[in-house]
């Protein structure tokens, strides 16, 4: 999917919410317990309901490698229901790959290729060489981490060099010397608030995921506020256990659509200004 189609889906829908697929055995719904495959079950019955609401779908790897080859598989058949039977909706492998560049080139294959998502997360640390090889296939996107929700982001992505440059702004302009708005998003944590003005100086035109709305305090008035790209958007706000997990019983898909909804009617206002 690449940029123009991502923004006509926004406008479309008026909605930038992207759902997060953190799939936990321990939390879903006992009853799904019983089924042959109960992730796949609990993201179907997840995805048919917010559908309507959202552009964009983001499974987190870690819920389904956890589980080995079952929780891979249903992984797999995710993706694939999501593409047979939402074609337009951009989904997000948070996986947080980055390795050095013949690595990162098997990783790229095995989410562009194999998987045919539409991005991937990867991590910066390692360079130019490492992110590279995720930038080779047209019409995918790399999601760059940049300033993250985290407590311990502060750890690194906050530090000054000798002339004031914060670490994360290092990564988005020197990134943008790898990749462009047209294939490059980036990491920006909900709950940076005011740290959205700082990011949009250095990235004015990349679109930023934005995790941390909901379950983890994150203001989506303020997000916007300070991130939003007048026309375009530039921001897909995820939410994960805010939605998914909305309710533990029957009526978690209804209980899922009616939080995801919420979220999109809040967007809707926002960009109609």
């Amino acid at each position: 999917m690449d940029r123009k189609e991502l923004i006509q889906q926004i406008r479309e829908k008026q909605s930038f919410l992207c759902v997060g697929l953190d799939t936990d055995l321990k939390k879903m719904p006992p009853h799904l317990l019983q089924e042959e495959d109960p992730i796949f079950a609990f993201n179907k019955a997840i995805i048919d309901a917010t559908a309507p609401y959202c552009v964009s779908y983001k499974p987190n790897l870690a819920f389904y490698e956890a589980f080995g080859v079952k929780g891979l598989m249903a992984f797999e058949k995710t993706i694939k229901y999501l593409k047979q039977n939402y074609p337009h909706h951009f989904i997000i492998a948070d996986a947080k790959r980055g390795d050095i560049g013949n690595t990162s080139a098997m990783y790229a294959r095995t989410f562009f290729e194999q998987y045919d998502v539409d991005s991937l997360t990867v991590a910066p640390y390692m360079g130019e060489d490492s992110v590279t090889p995720f930038l080779g296939y047209e019409g995918k996107w790399v999601i760059l981490l940049a300033l993250t929700s985290n407590k311990g982001s502060h750890d690194f992505q906050l530090t000054e060099d000798r002339q004031g440059e914060r670490l994360f702004e290092k990564v988005l302009r020197t990134s943008q010397t790898w990749g462009t708005k047209d294939n490059m998003m980036y990491v920006v944590g909900a709950t940076q608030g005011s740290m959205f003005q700082d990011i949009r100086k250095v990235a004015p035109e990349h679109f930023l995921l934005v995790p941390g709305v909901g379950a983890q305090g994150g203001s989506l008035e303020e997000v916007c506020r300070y991130g939003m790209i007048p026309g375009d958007v530039g921001l897909l706000v995820n939410s994960s256990r805010g939605i998914i997990y909305a309710s533990t019983g029957n009526d978690f898909a209804e209980a899922a659509a009616e939080k995801a909804s919420e979220l999109q009617q809040q967007m809707a206002q926002i960009i109609k200004g």
